[in-house]
């Protein structure tokens, strides 16, 4: 049983990037149950806080219970301190809870990207609550495949417009050869002046 639901991390794709000015975060919307196509429209990209978003690949109720965790967590902080926590720190959050959970696991793996004041920031959390934090990275089975077109094209440094159109390329690299990636695209950009989620016709523009 536990080998059947750790397997349901296989599906999806997701990518992260840090640029200069900015976090660039992108996914798929297929969800699959084994070798059926059980949504085209599956959220994988959640807003946390006004600067900071997160982007969820695994069991949709662990991705979901998760997501809801640190977006009170976030705002509880907000509300004791009277200012928003940092990206690390919900990086952080998410690590405790998944490795607190280690005999019955949240199966869920995260990016979690933003902008404070370290600037911006992309973190990979891992479902036994194993954090790290990268420039590039992308996860689920599509990832080497967008792999592939990240590390020819994406460099560090690089400014969000031009970092838009690989991230794009490198998910569509991936449903190109990936039967659990696929239908539509979500991409969200997070600067200093919040997260901002492109309109279907800006992602097509991309394309």
């Amino acid at each position: 049983m536990e080998e059947k639901r750790i397997k349901e991390l296989a599906g999806t794709t997701t990518v992260g990037v840090a640029c200069r000015n900015g976090v660039v975060l992108a996914a798929d919307t297929r969800a699959t149950a084994g070798y059926l196509i059980a949504s085209k429209r599956a959220q994988k990209l959640y807003e946390i806080t006004e600067r900071i978003a997160a982007t969820v690949a695994g069991g949709v109720g662990d991705t979901q219970a998760l997501v809801k965790f640190l977006r009170a967590e976030s705002g509880l902080f907000q509300a004791r301190e009277g200012r928003l926590i940092s990206v690390s720190s919900v990086a952080r959050l998410a690590a405790n809870i998944l490795h607190s959970q280690a005999l019955i696991p949240f199966i869920a793996n995260l990016l979690v990207g933003g902008v404070d004041g370290r600037g911006p920031q992309v973190y990979f959390v891992d479902l036994d609550g194993t954090v790290t934090e990268e420039w590039m990275t992308a996860t689920g089975s599509g990832s080497p495949v967008a792999y592939g077109v990240l590390e020819s094209e994406f460099k560090e440094g690089m400014g969000v417009e031009d970092a838009l159109p690989i991230v794009v390329r490198a998910i569509k690299a991936a449903m190109r050869r990936d039967t659990a990636t696929g239908n539509e695209l979500e991409v969200m950009t997070i600067s200093e002046t919040g997260c901002r989620r492109l309109s279907p016709r800006e992602v097509v523009k991309l394309v």
